[in-house]
């Protein structure tokens, strides 16, 4: 039997959802680091908060990446 789908809503309660936010961007990092070993893949990432405060995660230099996006666009 297929799950019923849960309709995705911003949370209300500002604890609840500061919580959400900090074990959702513990599972996002984790995959992309997942991403970059098994695929051998260059994986950056830029996550803001509600806050404002950044988050980043790189799988190599940061200052690779940097000169890459130059190149790219």
């Amino acid at each position: 039997m297929a799950r019923e789908k849960i309709q995705i809503r911003k949370i209300d309660n500002a604890t609840a959802r500061q919580v959400t936010f900090s074990k959702r961007r513990r599972g996002l990092f984790k995959k992309a680091e997942e991403l970059a070993v098994l695929c051998d893949a260059d994986v950056a990432l830029i996550v803001f908060s509600s806050t404002g405060k950044l988050f980043e995660y790189s799988s190599s230099s940061w200052h690779g990446f940097e000169l890459e996006m130059e190149t790219v666009g």
